[in-house]
């Protein structure tokens, strides 16, 4: 409720407030025909071309020039003081005089009224105001069953408030231009249809604002905004709206037909007094002013909107446009925010899988409303937007145009990252790498997941870097040096941060030659682990038993990726020296075969389980050899398996596996070893020859 009812008092505020922007009355130039000069015109210009006349000139100038200069600030004050007192003084007089000039253009218009047909001009302009109406009607009834059965569908409700105001401003503006009109009755007619289809797409607008506020959300229900304050609002910017445009279209209507500028400002203030009343009949009547909270927040408004009349009537535009942006802004963009979270309720499935759209809506309303705000303030402190230098542009005509400019392209370098990123973003998440794909498409989301991610990075520093330059730029501010003084202090960082160069370097090498991708096992030196995630500078590798390491990418060195292509995998096997080997190797090819026809195995199996050979005779068994080709990474599983089944197969055929055994002697065996040692060595110590 409380953001319903600030846009509903910004909009009235907003509106209240263009009747400044009432154009001023200009007096066409006429043409003379100029006369030679005489003898002594000429004699004196060409005396003031002398060197010592220019000098003298300049010498008398230079003290008052000076003296204003310094003056300079005081002035600005007085001047905006003394126009406020020129314009009071103004619309005053036009007050006395405003019956002649009623009755003057009065009988004007009524002339050509009589000259054109009074019959057919006022036909000409009842067809201006009622043909939309009327057209827009018989479209509403052509599409009423199609509108009927598509009323499930946001997008659909929505454009059926939207079409409708184009199809009445079309019909307004192909009646207004087939008929002919006498040159002050043209005028007439053109802004009465220009504030014909303003209104009504200004309630075609609000309509769709209060259709999103108000769209239910989730399984609850539950709504943004309650119904019955939206329409509330609703209903009253209706009546300001309407209104404001025939106020305005009035006002147009006076210039062509020759008010004075006094009178046009007198009737503008008139018409602003009941703009005022509707504004302050809003704030008082609105829902939720009983607490005392409300009530002086209601009290406030009331004396702001006072003080906003007063601030128009003394023509201080640029102060009027201040204090309205300094509340209108923030509440303007918090209702646009809630009418598209609304509508990403609502419109879940259609805007799931249409990311760019959703940025758009997101990051797009917000940049139009605030870039459009930038620039029309701009105008109206009569700041020119154009990037052209103009001879008599000040400083802070230089730089307010230089903010604006800034805050232009800063949106719009905001609304480019947040497009690539939701871009990126949706190709990761569309890109998964799991078992549900094949082998070529994981290697391609594998490389993906590790290139786009960087690729993001870059992006955004050098977006970042080309709308700061912009923005110095349109500032005033020489980019050229700033340009090249970075260059020069790149290469001094780069000497003294060798480093990190050899790491980024390093890293942008190993990409190129794509040694590892994001999810993939290496081993370099003493780290290894899973491939996480990067960095301009390092790599972060998730160990198997979980801690996580940080590894400059100069520090890598040689990679072993054990995730590429396939892998084989030995099994060492030691049986008995009695044991048949022929039978053995019949053993280890079925239980193969068996591992080939898992479902769950089979498709990770390169090159089945099988019985290389008798890789050597050990001092207490022969020594077998095993092995079979797997996927990468799949090995640790099927070894796991293969060796259940080998010893349960061993087991049924009554093949034993050797182990190391330890032969103990009994007491009488040891007696005569050291009898016999004894006698060996009496017989070496006598030279006889021992048996």
């Amino acid at each position: 409720m409380g953001q319903i009812s600030a846009i509903g008092i910004c909009s009235i505020m907003m509106l209240l407030s263009l009747f400044g922007a009432v154009s001023a009355q200009t007096t066409p130039a006429t043409s003379t025909d100029v006369a030679p000069p005489p003898a002594q015109v000429r004699q004196m210009m060409e005396l003031m071309q002398t060197p010592e006349v220019k000098q003298w000139m300049a010498t008398q100038m230079a003290a008052p020039a000076a003296s204003t200069g310094n003056n300079e600030e005081m002035s600005i004050l007085s001047d905006r003081l003394q126009h406020a007192r020129r314009h009071i003084a103004m619309v005053s007089g036009a007050a006395m005089t405003l019956p002649s000039e009623v009755a003057r253009t009065s009988s004007l218009f009524l002339g050509e009224l009589r000259a054109a047909g009074p019959l057919r001009m006022v036909g000409q302009f009842l067809a201006v105001l009622v043909t939309g109406f009327i057209v827009e009607i018989l479209v509403r009834r052509m599409v009423r069953e199609r509108r009927e059965r598509a009323a499930q569908m946001t997008v659909t409700r929505l454009a059926t408030r939207v079409i409708p105001a184009i199809v009445f401003g079309l019909a307004t503006g192909l009646t207004l231009i087939s008929f002919n009109w006498p040159p002050v009755s043209l005028n007439v007619a053109i802004a009465i249809a220009i504030a014909v289809v303003v209104q009504r797409f200004a309630v075609s607008i609000g309509g769709v604002i209060v259709d999103l506020v108000t769209l239910p959300r989730g399984e609850g229900e539950t709504v943004a905004v309650d119904p019955a304050v939206a329409q509330f609002w609703f209903r009253r910017c209706t009546l300001f709206v309407i209104y404001f445009v025939f106020g305005w279209a009035v006002l147009q209507s006076m210039q062509p037909l020759g008010y004075s500028m006094g009178a046009r400002y007198l009737i503008g203030y008139m018409l602003g007094v009941g703009l005022f009343l509707i504004a302050t009949e809003a704030v008082w009547s609105r829902p939720g002013n009983e607490t005392r909270r409300s009530y002086a927040i209601t009290w406030l408004l009331t004396l702001y909107f006072l003080l906003l009349w007063g601030i128009w009537v003394l023509s201080f535009n640029w102060l009027l446009w201040v204090c309205i942006y300094l509340l209108l802004l923030p509440r303007v963009l918090a209702v646009s925010t809630l009418a598209v979270k609304s509508f990403h309720y609502a419109e879940a499935g259609f805007l799931a899988k249409r990311r760019i759209a959703t940025v758009l809506l997101d990051r797009g309303v917000r940049a139009l409303i605030i870039a459009f705000a930038a620039i029309w303030l701009g105008r109206m402190l009569g700041v020119e937007t154009t990037t052209m230098m103009m001879s008599n542009e000040t400083m802070i005509d230089r730089v307010a145009r230089g903010i604006i400019g800034g805050i232009v392209i800063l949106l719009a370098a905001d609304l480019l990252w947040h497009l690539v990123r939701a871009y990126i973003d949706g190709k990761l998440l569309d890109s998964p790498v799991d078992s549900t794909v094949s082998d070529e498409d994981k290697v391609k989301r594998a490389r993906l997941q590790t290139l786009l991610p960087i690729f993001r990075n870059i992006l955004a520093v050098v977006i970042v870097v080309i709308a700061v330059l912009m923005v110095l730029s349109g500032l005033g501010i020489e980019i050229g040096p700033l340009i090249a003084g970075a260059g020069v202090v790149g290469v001094a960082v780069g000497f003294g941060a060798q480093t990190i160069v050899k790491d980024v370097i390093s890293g942008m090498f190993y990409l190129w030659d794509d040694a590892f991708r994001v999810g993939e096992y290496i081993e370099s030196g003493s780290h290894k682990g899973v491939v996480e995630a990067f960095s301009l500078r390092s790599v972060k590798l998730r160990h198997h038993r979980g801690p996580l390491t940080t590894v400059p990418f100069g520090e890598l060195g040689a990679v072993k990726n054990l995730n590429r292509d396939w892998t084989i995998d030995k099994i060492s096997l030691n049986v008995t020296y009695d044991t048949d080997l022929v039978k053995t190797k019949k053993i280890i090819k079925q239980i193969g075969q068996q591992l080939l026809d898992n479902p769950e195995w089979g498709p990770n199996i390169i090159e089945t389980l099988k019985m290389k050979g008798v890789e050597q005779f050990g001092e207490f068994a022969i020594e077998i050899r095993l092995s079979m080709m797997t996927k990468p990474g799949e090995q640790f599983v099927i070894r796991r398996n293969a060796l259940a089944m080998i010893r349960n197969a061993f087991k049924e055929n009554g093949i034993e596996f050797a182990v190391p055994t330890v032969q103990v002697s009994g007491e009488r065996e040891i007696e005569a070893s050291v009898a016999a040692a004894r006698y060996a060595a009496q017989a070496r110590a006598a030279g006889e020859p021992t048996t």
